[in-house]
């Protein structure tokens, strides 16, 4: 049991590790033993979560990558095979809502221009699904293993108010994991999601909480629909994802999604 969850020899792309929520899974499964390329676009973050995962005793390096830019991805892509050999674990942690799509205040449903909505679908899904499984998961297939973990959102099984079009966009990622984990499955490529509740990061930070620290009547409502009424931490996102990325934990687990939301999509009244 004590190797169950160990990640040796495992080498970890994560997209988006630039990120808060992104660098602690990168983190994770660094110190689950697993070799870690650290991808995003700020370099200054990038490098800085490498430190990290150093000092603590992990291998990481950082490759600039733009998500959305399939070219991009697969430059990334070689120069991680080049550094540390095959991808064996994807993790797909790009994304957020962009403010031009919140459906709030006096701005309606019907005035959202379809240029923002798409813009929000490919950060969302085309960046933070599809084309990095495009870019990785051949790679993947052809060594005949593999583990890809995509990052879905609540608001995904049960849309939330005001972030209509990363709604639909994280739903769609929800049906292309299904798809992938059915497509690859004989090739011994594993596709899950992973459904994150609230996790106070960069891009909600002002959501949740107010100049003072104290939370936002928004943050109060999520705590009172969320029956463990708190936020999640990192380490409670990264126990799912290095469970995911386990090639023995998780061996016969694919198409799933597994949701770390201290309870909010179970409770109704």
């Amino acid at each position: 049991m004590s190797d169950l969850f160990r990640l040796d020899g495992e080498v970890a792309a994560v997209i988006g590790a630039t990120g808060v929520l992104g660098g602690g899974l990168a983190r994770g499964l660094a110190a689950a033993g697993a070799k870690v390329a650290v991808l995003g676009r700020n370099r200054e973050r990038g490098e800085a979560c490498v430190a990290a995962i150093i000092k603590a005793g992990g291998q990481a390096r950082f490759v600039t990558c733009d998500a959305i830019s399939k070219d991009s991805l697969q430059a990334a892509r070689a120069e991680v095979e080049k550094a540390f050999g095959t991808v064996s674990v994807l993790v797909n942690a790009a994304g957020g809502n962009d403010p031009k799509v919140t459906v709030v205040g006096d701005k309606k449903f019907e005035d959202v221009a379809q240029a923002d909505w798409m813009a929000n679908y490919d950060l969302n899904l085309v960046g933070g699904c599809l084309l990095p499984c495009q870019a990785f998961g051949p790679a993947m297939v052809k060594a005949g293993k593999g583990s890809i973990i995509n990052i879905a959102s609540v608001s995904a099984h049960i849309p939330l108010s005001r972030v209509v079009a990363y709604s639909a966009a994280k739903a769609a990622v929800l049906s292309l994991t299904q798809f992938l984990s059915r497509e690859w499955a004989k090739s011994g490529v594993r596709v899950n999601s992973i459904t994150p509740g609230f996790f106070p990061a960069e891009q909600n930070r002002k959501l949740l909480f107010n100049e003072d620290g104290s939370p936002t009547a928004r943050a109060q409502q999520i705590l009172g629909h969320t029956p463990m009424g708190r936020f999640g931490t990192d380490a409670e996102l990264t126990g799912a994802a290095v469970f995911l990325a386990s090639p023995k934990a998780a061996s016969f687990v694919t198409g799933i999604d597994l949701r770390v939301d201290g309870g909010f999509l179970s409770q109704t009244i």
